[in-house]
């Protein structure tokens, strides 16, 4: 199917190929979802203010605070508030300064991971986006998982919740299903709930933390004990900080917001009257977003880590105690009593159920920008309930294969937040070095190799994040590959331009011969010679009269790693011979849309001239799944053949 929209210089036909219509009432329905907001174009006015979207982000980010106390805790033990410091340390002066790079060189939320894919030529860029999407699936599905994992835990331990201490791999279940029906069923005003979870449960911890800090200061003999402790552990500060240097990789969640707040950058309300195609106001909005969220949440992280490690018996955070993945819901429930534990409960559960909204969201703005751009994907990977359906069943399986344990997806969760940080701060590194600032390129160059020894020693020490990883990116990458050959023939275009040029040739021969007779020509130095031999050689070879004027067709080979594209066709003369000019990423594909578009713009049937390819036809088939190249005739026909199955309409090729 085509149709046209045409303006006083060019004339453009967007390409369509053939569909089915025989779908049943459930495929219809699956397939109706909304298309990626890739292909909103009115992206730069719409959205919500900064603080807004600060608080869709933060309950990814703020919510760790259900457990990261208690994860820190496990971790370094009476340490925990110095290893804590270093965290924050990092999240200011390290992830902060990047992700703000970040987000003025990727501002439709695709991240680091679009900067890198720019950054790196052909399939190098194509391949590394697909293993970091791996990563990116790993923390965003390990974000629903683990969140609500952690919900169930709250649920569980609540003193009103009796008889379901067994019970936690269940409502895991529960929770993530209900989360996937409601992005099935439409997920809207989700801003504006997150607003609410957001300040409800800083609220509820601001009580809490005030509270924790006035009895810590209330008692003369806290502080000193817990000193006296650390010292006979640990001997010596300098012996401290360089324990807390080597445990911090485990308290790595604490920084898990940053991708997620680049993810939903384009939620971020933008000025429709600004100059350019650069979003300034959406930029700097952004960028008061991470810094105000980065600030709130290492203030939380201080305090938590001081008053759970100082008010907290340690035995109480392993496996089975009472502060095990709810450091801070214990102190609520110790401080308040049970009704105000309640309360915080509820409000964890809630905020930690959204969080693996928030990673949903993720998922859902990330894998449709690539993949099925890229060719690697079915078609419906750009719409939301099918991926919400994949999505959904991926987190089952994960919940169950770690037994909807909170500790033991933390080392998945952190390995797929460190390595996207990783690459961020590679991305700001080599942004940094392009530009010539040498200072920035140092800077970002150190906290690139702090993210890589983080991320290093997490794998090393908890190797299941890293297993997890290898699973999504073998999946992805093999999918990719599969659904790349299995699209291969489809017409890989939108959009045809003729410009005045060619139109004039075009409209010369439907007019005056009622028929458009096209060469494919691939030229080899273009002289006076080449060309006369090439006609010389089609009219004998076809036996085509000598009235009957020639069009030479000539493809310029592009990046080949892309898969959809836009194709304008110039017109020109080259001794006396009119050829119509294009860059395709396919040379197939780029012709079979070519004759599509002259069919339905100038109504005729064209017809078209090859010559047979040389070499191998295994080989030449490899070539053109790689290249874009390799054998032209044949797979041109199947392109034209899948794309318009009637034969009388479809273009005729020759091949001699």
């Amino acid at each position: 199917m085509l149709s046209q929209d045409t303006n006083d210089n060019s004339r453009t036909v967007t390409v369509q190929g053939h569909r089915s219509a025989r779908q049943s009432r459930f495929t219809r329905w699956v397939l109706g979802a909304k298309e990626s907001i890739e292909n909103d174009k009115n992206f730069q006015h719409k959205g919500s203010s900064w603080w807004a979207v600060m608080c869709l982000t933060g309950v990814d980010y703020f919510s760790t605070l259900g457990y990261q106390p208690a994860i820190a805790a496990v971790a370094a033990g009476l340490l925990s508030p110095m290893a804590t410091i270093v965290l924050v340390l990092l999240t200011l002066l390290g992830a902060l300064p990047v992700y703000r790079m970040v987000a003025t060189k990727s501002y439709r939320g695709e991240g680091s991971i679009a900067i890198m894919e720019r950054l790196l030529p052909w399939w190098t860029g194509k391949l590394f986006v697909l293993v970091m999407l791996g990563f990116a699936a790993t923390d965003f599905i390990i974000t629903m998982t683990l969140s609500a994992a952690d919900a169930s835990a709250h649920i569980i331990q609540n003193p009103f919740a009796t008889g379901l201490g067994d019970s936690q791999l269940v409502l895991t279940l529960g929770l993530i299903a209900i989360l996937g029906i409601v992005f099935i069923l439409g997920f809207r005003e989700a801003i504006g709930i997150a607003v609410v979870l957001v300040a409800v449960y800083l609220s509820l911890n601001l009580v809490v933390m005030v509270e924790g800090l006035f009895r810590v200061f209330q008692s003369p003999i806290v502080i000193p004990n817990w000193w006296e402790a650390l010292t006979i552990q640990h001997g010596n500060v300098a012996t401290m900080i360089a324990i807390s240097l080597l445990v911090f990789p485990k308290l790595a969640l604490g920084m898990s917001g940053f991708e997620t707040g680049a993810a939903v950058m384009p939620q971020i309300r933008g000025e429709a009257d600004e100059p350019g195609l650069i979003p300034v106001t959406r930029i700097a909005g952004t960028k008061r977003l991470l810094t105000t969220a980065a600030v709130i949440m290492s203030s939380f992280l201080i305090v938590s880590s001081l008053i759970t490690t100082l008010l907290i018996p340690q035995p109480e955070f392993q496996p089975g105690g009472q502060a095990n993945g709810r450091a801070l819901a214990y102190l609520a429930h110790e401080f308040f009593g049970e009704g105000f534990g309640t309360v915080y409960d509820i409000s964890t559960i809630l905020i930690l159920w959204f969080a693996g909204a928030s990673a949903m969201a993720g998922l859902l703005n990330l894998v449709p920008r690539y993949l099925p751009r890229y060719g690697m994907a079915p078609q419906w990977a750009a719409l939301s309930r099918p991926l919400v359906m994949v999505f959904t069943g991926i987190a089952f399986a994960i919940t169950v294969f770690f037994n909807a344990s909170v500790d033991a997806q933390a080392g998945a969760y952190a390995t797929g937040v460190l390595v996207l940080m990783t690459s961020a701060a590679l991305a700001a590194s080599l942004i940094a070095h392009r530009a010539k600032r040498k200072v920035q390129t140092v800077l970002f160059s150190i906290i690139t190799a702090v993210f890589v020894y983080t991320t290093a020693a997490n794998i090393l020490e908890r190797p299941d994040g890293v297993r997890i990883a290898s699973i999504f990116i073998a999946a992805i990458i093999l999918v990719s590959l599969l659904s790349r050959v299995r699209r291969s023939f489809q017409l890989r275009t939108k959009q045809v331009t003729f410009d005045d040029r060619a139109i004039e040739f075009l409209n010369a021969d439907s007019d005056s011969m009622g028929q458009v007779t096209l060469v494919a020509h691939e030229a080899h130095g273009g002289d006076q010679e080449e060309y006369r031999s090439k006609t010389r050689e089609e009219r004998s070879f076809n036996n085509l009269p000598s009235g009957r004027p020639l069009l030479f067709v000539e493809v310029e080979l592009v990046d080949s790693s892309e898969f959809m594209e836009e194709i304008l066709v110039t017109g020109c003369t080259k001794f006396g011979n009119r050829i119509l000019s294009l860059k395709s990423n396919s040379v197939p594909n780029g012709l079979a849309a070519v004759l599509l578009a002259i069919r339905e713009e100038f109504g005729v049937v064209p017809e078209i001239y090859f010559d047979w390819s040389e070499g191998n036809p295994l080989s030449n088939m490899l070539r053109f799944l790689i290249t874009g190249g390799g054998e032209i005739a044949p797979v041109t026909r199947e392109v034209l053949r899948q794309a318009e199955p009637d034969v009388r309409r479809r273009p005729r090729l020759h091949v001699s």
